[in-house]
């Protein structure tokens, strides 16, 4: 950015970013431990409570608590009154301390705690080697984060992106296929059976970890016989289909540079002519001036984020060119929650 268009800044200035960007690790790691010790749950069920009273219903140190409380009220994560009790400022309930809902962050956070941490450590001898670690093969905690952090955005695919295009609904209401690309643990899908109780629902994966967990989740429902969890490529799902629609929450980015025109082009080969493919990701910037503009903010953070896991978030221009390559019509793009990019084509012609 030119010094023509900057503004004025003072020193004062720029040092309180760096101060403020330090609190808010610090809150990160403050929230990691609410979640791990039983903390947010117990204020949600005992609002009003003393330091003292948590350490003695968690059997924690009551000095501990007395400052965890303090900085958190410091925080604006809890409320307190003057003599000292505290309480979840408002929605934090349902942010820190309800997993499964959708505007729950506490599996963001902690891929930021359990994961980032040893991940930024890394990047240090990444830059000279160029060594990743990529998001496949890691443990079932990190998948469990993953689902969580990306509730919101399953729940709005599956309950109002794709019921809202007729080609989708009336296929899928008659008994038609639906693929998920990246499942993961299957929330997603076991989520569109209940929105889809005609259709066919098949899910595609290469992490062996994810592939297991899905399974498993989708035994538990007692949906074996509806979804189908298939290891390997989107061509090994052909016989599954052709699909109506085809769904790729936060897993464009995921996948290599090298790779993504062939996935996407596979996705052109197994749906039905005029199906549609559904995908919510983020959108890097193209100019420097987007670096700055808050509509991009999200996808700058992720690409650093996850410069170790490998990742690559993708431009407008290169979600353009994977698309119409691929045999579908320009996307229709639409910007939801703290930066993602809806993109819903639908197939023109066979690539």
């Amino acid at each position: 950015m030119s010094n023509d268009t900057a503004p004025a800044f003072t020193v004062e200035a720029q040092a309180a970013k760096i101060f403020a960007w330090r609190r808010g690790f610090n809150a990160s790691w403050l929230i990691d431990l609410g979640i791990k010790l039983g903390l947010f749950k117990d204020l949600a069920a005992n609002p009003g409570s003393t330091a003292g009273a948590i350490a003695e219903r968690l059997q924690l140190q009551a000095h501990h608590l007395e400052i965890w409380c303090n900085t958190a009220c410091s925080f604006e994560i809890l409320d307190a009154t003057d003599d000292g009790k505290f309480s979840l400022a408002p929605f934090m309930d349902v942010v820190l301390a309800s997993p499964g809902h959708p505007r729950y962050t506490g599996g963001y956070v902690q891929l930021g705690t359990d994961y980032a941490s040893d991940d930024f450590r890394a990047l240090r001898e990444a830059f000279s080697s160029g060594e990743y670690k990529p998001f496949q093969g890691r443990d079932d905690t990190f998948s469990s984060h993953v689902s969580e952090a990306t509730l919101g955005l399953q729940l709005l695919a599956a309950r109002k992106l794709l019921p809202e295009i007729p080609f989708v609904k009336s296929a899928l209401d008659a008994g038609g296929a639906l693929l998920e690309v990246g499942p993961g643990a299957a929330r997603q899908l076991i989520m569109l059976a209940k929105v889809f109780p005609a259709a066919r629902l098949v899910g595609v994966d290469i992490d062996p970890t994810g592939v297991r967990i899905a399974r498993e989740a989708i035994a538990k429902a007692g949906l074996a016989e509806r979804i189908t969890i298939i290891e390997g490529s989107i061509d090994d799902a052909a016989s599954a289909g052709p699909f109506a629609a085809i769904v790729m929450v936060e897993v464009l980015h995921e996948i290599r540079q090298d790779w993504r025109a062939e996935v996407v082009a596979a996705c052109g080969r197994v749906t039905l002519p005029q199906g549609w493919l559904v995908v919510v990701d983020e959108t890097y910037p193209e100019t420097i001036a987007e670096l700055r503009d808050p509509a991009f903010r999200f996808a700058v953070q992720t690409g650093f984020e996850e410069l170790h896991w490998g990742n690559v978030i993708p431009t407008r221009g290169e979600q353009m060119s994977l698309f119409e390559a691929a045999g579908f019509s320009p996307p229709e793009r639409e910007l939801v929650g703290e930066g993602f990019t809806v993109l819903k084509a639908q197939r023109l012609h066979t690539p």
